[in-house]
């Protein structure tokens, strides 16, 4: 959530910034800045109320002392009439609260001067490309037909227990699954990740503090008997764990990762393009979250995309990175590195992560704060796949298959304990 401070002393450039999104939003940003000065002015009138009752209230209770109930009388019919204005102010605040809190819940990220202009994904600027793009045997197979050659990925079962979209991994698949999550783990953690279990239903606040929602909320599953929501991705419990926190300087930055299976509806996904595991409602992904000091929060952010790079280089996968444009941008994010792996057999790219930073938009929501010598300022909060699974998972497999087996790639067999499927 952008600070309205900001936003008052820059209507002009945040306006103009919203334009790389290709949106127009200058008339509900000056209503924000009207909604605030209300707002302000009703709580001073408020504060001055509240003054004069407990100046009344302590007058009253010297006049009883001196013996003057008289007047004491009088006054207590001024303090009364104060109490009901009070409560006019007071409900006028709360009212103009909510309604400014809602219209900043609907004002996206300031994108960062990097991010290209730009409508559709097809806008996205391609940074780097790396890696050897296999030439594959004749008539190879696309991941979910090998999936089934080979019995290591079951969709047709997943389907019959739960619906399209949650496939069940089975001897060899299984056991990739759990070396990538480890692998995944162990290569976070050994660059200073520190790993962090959290809980994969989380409430209302936040949802709302990571601005899930209410940008997201159609695409999250929700239990309505608890008020809880499935969490998409592990930012979402790990970045909340620092909700309504006030850090010291010398705690950053601070490095998480963090396994969960993630759950998305993925609502109106359809087609050719969704088959297999290139989309699906649950799946696994290895998360990394970073609280940092404004002033070293971009230098964080390249220190994360080099961070996945190295992964991906080591499973020996051809990558490259997107610079997100305007239009492809997240709700959230300032800037948004996507990786995405080549997929052979289906001769495509498929995204398998995304690193963003968000400046203080999260941490505004989170009241996220970190203590500068006694100065309070919001924190920057970043994250990124590191990395998610199934489209590791269906790169894999159709870009080591051979004529009789599936090779796994060199970094994994100590993970997996075989050397092909």
């Amino acid at each position: 959530m952008l600070v309205v401070s900001h936003i008052a002393e820059n209507l002009e450039l945040v306006a103009q910034s919203m334009f790389k999104r290709n949106i127009d939003i200058k008339l509900q940003l000056k209503k924000i800045v009207e909604l605030d000065k209300k707002r302000r002015t009703t709580q001073t009138n408020l504060d001055n109320l509240l003054a004069e009752s407990n100046l009344i209230a302590k007058e009253i209770g010297e006049l009883y002392r001196e013996g003057n109930p008289e007047k004491a009388v009088l006054l207590k019919e001024k303090a009364a009439e104060l109490k009901s204005e009070s409560k006019i102010f007071s409900d006028d605040l709360n009212n103009l609260i909510i309604d400014l809190n809602n219209l900043l819940l609907e004002v996206p990220n300031i994108p960062n001067k990097l991010v290209p202009k730009g409508n559709t994904e097809n806008d996205n600027q391609e940074i780097l490309k790396e890696g050897h793009i296999p030439e594959l045997i004749e008539n190879a197979l696309p991941h979910w037909e090998l999936a089934s050659k080979y019995n290591i990925i079951d969709f047709e079962l997943g389907n019959k227990i739960t619906g399209a979209g949650f496939p069940v991994y089975k001897d060899k698949g299984a056991k990739l699954q759990r070396a990538l999550i480890n692998y995944f783990l162990d290569k976070n953690i050994n660059a200073g990740y520190k790993e962090i279990q959290v809980p994969i239903l989380v409430n209302e606040d936040s949802g709302m503090s990571t601005g899930n929602l209410p940008d997201k909320e159609g695409q999250m599953y929700y239990v309505n008997e608890d008020n809880l929501y499935l969490a998409p991705t592990a930012e979402v419990p790990v970045t909340n764990v620092f909700r309504n926190t006030i850090l010291k300087s010398s705690d950053l930055p601070i490095s998480l990762t963090s396994y969960t299976p993630c759950f998305r509806r993925e609502a109106g996904s359809y087609g050719a393009h969704v088959r297999g595991l290139n989309r699906l409602h649950q799946f696994d992904k290895v998360e990394i979250v970073r609280i940092e000091n404004p002033n070293n929060s971009y230098k964080a952010l390249d220190g994360m995309v080099d961070h996945i790079k190295g992964i991906l280089k080591e499973l020996g996968l051809p990558f490259r990175i997107l610079r997100l444009c305007g239009g492809d941008l997240g709700f959230t994010s300032c800037l948004t590195y996507d990786f995405e792996v080549y997929s052979a057999a289906q001769k495509k790219w498929l995204e398998v992560s995304s690193v963003s930073n968000f400046e203080t938009f999260q941490s505004n929501r989170l009241k996220l704060r970190i203590d500068n010598n006694g100065e309070k300022i919001l924190a920057h909060t970043l994250n990124g796949s590191s990395l998610a699974l199934p489209r590791i998972v269906a790169c894999i497999l159709e870009n080591f298959q051979t004529e009789n087996n599936i090779q796994i790639p060199k970094i994994l067999i100590p993970y997996t304990g075989f050397e092909k499927i």
